[in-house]
């Protein structure tokens, strides 16, 4: 019976040092790379939200008879973002509301119609911020280098992570 509890004792005293020497290791881990953590967590944490009025608006159809009501909700960056996107709505609501106007109903019916305006909102919403993307070489006939294009590349990245408005959402989408 002795040797029984010894040998229990001995088990228990063995796993206690194997999970003091783990949790030892982790914490040196964590110490090592903790400000690299912190800045993971705070870029991963949960969108921020920014729901606009919804809009109502004249369609491009022949006899003006059509309208679209649309509700938009903003994807931002961060809850800093907030401030910076409300200081501009008037902006980008009447943006919006000039792209919408310009679509025909046939096009909003189609879910290709509805993707392409809201990329087109949000290269909208990123204008007052100077993201609005400009025509590329290729669109304009004109030919580019490589080096170029990887440039370009890198230029448009780098707006993207700037822009506060990530992307747009449609939380209603009504064409009469």
């Amino acid at each position: 019976m002795l040797l029984i509890a010894g040998v229990a004792i001995l088990i228990m005293a063995l796993a206690g040092g194997g999970a003091w020497f783990y949790v030892a290791k982790q914490r040196a881990a964590l110490d090592d790379g903790e400000e690299e953590i912190v800045t993971k967590h705070t870029s991963s944490g949960p969108p921020i939200y920014l729901p606009l009025d919804n809009m109502v608006v004249n369609l491009a159809d022949a006899g003006g008879e059509k309208v679209a009501q649309i509700g938009i909700t903003l994807e931002l960056t961060d809850a800093h973002a907030t401030e910076k996107v409300k200081q501009y709505l008037p902006t980008i609501r009447s943006g919006v509301l000039l792209l919408v106007s310009q679509r025909t109903s046939e096009e909003l019916l189609q879910r290709e119609g509805k993707e392409k305006l809201a990329i087109d909102i949000l290269q909208e919403a990123a204008r007052p911020f100077g993201g609005a993307e400009e025509p590329q070489p290729e669109e304009t006939g004109k030919k580019v280098s490589a080096g170029a294009a990887k440039a370009r590349a890198a230029k448009k990245a780098k707006k993207q992570d700037e822009r506060p408005v990530q992307r747009v959402l449609f939380s209603s989408f009504i064409v009469q």
